[in-house]
């Protein structure tokens, strides 16, 4: 059972993995065995986790560049290729949040929101899933939201539910079409979890964030380490198309 979780000898690409979630996503497959590529615009910051994964005794490739740009991420495929050789896992993390009632949120918002979420798994996706499709395999993690099949309250953010809501639904439509190519495609849907995106300590936000939750409390980064160690490895096997939620039970009310 664990050995089927481990990714000793894989490499995996994390968008938007020099801070947050995106970080402890790439130290988790890094401490699973896989040999990591972080992107993201932050050159500084980027060589700071690549420090973290060299101590886990894995490998480590920074590759800097915007998901909403195609011709920087197949900088980034061909980058990996020369670097490794391979590649097996795609994480789409990068993402944005405006939080603002829908009748505030400007145009150029609107765009910013839907190009970093929608626009960059799209690219990542179409990407480098041609190069798994070619090579009869691979493993995608785009990284959704509960906000996808929620409306979040009182803090609105319109743009950023209707994003998650496509992520959700892409996930479903490559896992059809991409699965009898040896192909996976899962998301994993957090809930309100610590980060610098989420101001979850605000005390105005504790009867809804917090109270309305069966555990009564936030999630923590490292919490999510084991979902996406299980979605990118042979642990998952037999799952695709799926969207994994983890959310402290608040989706259950």
């Amino acid at each position: 059972m664990l050995e089927r979780s481990r990714l000793d000898g894989r490499v995996a690409v994390v968008t938007g993995s020099t801070r947050g979630l995106g970080r402890t996503f790439a130290l988790a497959l890094a401490e699973a065995g896989a040999d990591i590529v972080i992107v993201g615009r932050d050159a500084a910051a980027a060589e700071s986790v690549k420090a973290e994964i060299e101590a886990f005794g894995t490998r480590a490739l920074v590759a800097l560049g915007d998901v909403t740009k195609r011709a920087d991420i197949e900088g980034i495929l061909a980058a990996t290729l020369s670097e490794f050789g391979r590649v097996d896992v795609l994480v789409n993390n990068a993402g944005t949040c405006i939080h603002r009632p829908a009748l505030e949120v400007t145009d150029d918002e609107w765009r910013e929101v839907m190009s970093v979420n929608v626009d960059g798994v799209w690219f990542c996706s179409q990407v480098f899933g041609k190069q798994f499709v070619e090579q009869g395999s691979g493993s995608i993690v785009n990284i959704g939201s509960m906000s996808g099949d929620i409306v979040n309250r009182p803090q609105f953010q319109p743009a950023y539910n209707a994003s998650k809501a496509a992520v959700h639904h892409l996930t479903r439509s490559l896992a059809a079409e991409w699965g009898p190519l040896g192909v996976r495609v899962n998301a994993l849907a957090p809930g309100y979890m610590r980060t610098d995106m989420s101001p979850v300590d605000d005390p105005q936000f504790r009867r809804f964030w917090i109270e309305d939750a069966p555990l009564q409390r936030v999630g923590e980064p490292y919490e999510l380490g084991p979902a996406i160690v299980f979605l990118a490895s042979d642990a998952s096997s037999f799952m695709t198309g799926s969207v994994l939620t983890i959310d402290g039970g608040y989706t259950a009310y």
